[in-house]
């Protein structure tokens, strides 16, 4: 018997998320070579093929307030980054590990496109 690991939570995402969300897709729409395609209440956002991030349409990441991006080559300095930062958790969805990123304010989303842009960078 195979040992299965639990689903990542995706609760109704919130009316102030669904804002952050559109805010957050003007800017990913003007990096290059970056596609789009619906996923489970969500937008999975490509580069040159290559998944790097979930953000919300109608459901969240593990909190009503949370996006998803993927680093699979994460330096330690960049790990140790990710473990400072109270606002990032982190699941497992299809064997790969994602690191969920939990916005509670607007000034929060400079910060989330950061995150965004070093997943963009690692999905080479």
């Amino acid at each position: 018997m195979s040992a299965t690991r639990p689903r990542p939570r995706l609760p109704k995402v919130s009316e102030q998320m669904k804002a952050w969300a559109a805010a957050l897709t003007s800017d990913l729409e003007t990096w290059p070579q970056v596609t789009t395609r619906p996923m489970f209440g969500f937008t999975a956002w490509y580069r040159k093929g290559t998944i790097f991030a979930v953000l919300p349409k109608t459901r969240g990441m593990e909190t009503p307030n949370s996006l998803a991006f993927k680093l699979p080559d994460a330096s330690s300095r960049l790990r140790a980054r990710l473990q400072r930062d109270a606002r990032i958790g982190s699941t497992e969805m299809q064997k790969a590990r994602w690191f969920t990123f939990e916005l509670s304010t607007d000034a929060d989303l400079h910060d989330a496109l950061e995150w965004l842009g070093q997943a963009y960078e690692e999905a080479r």
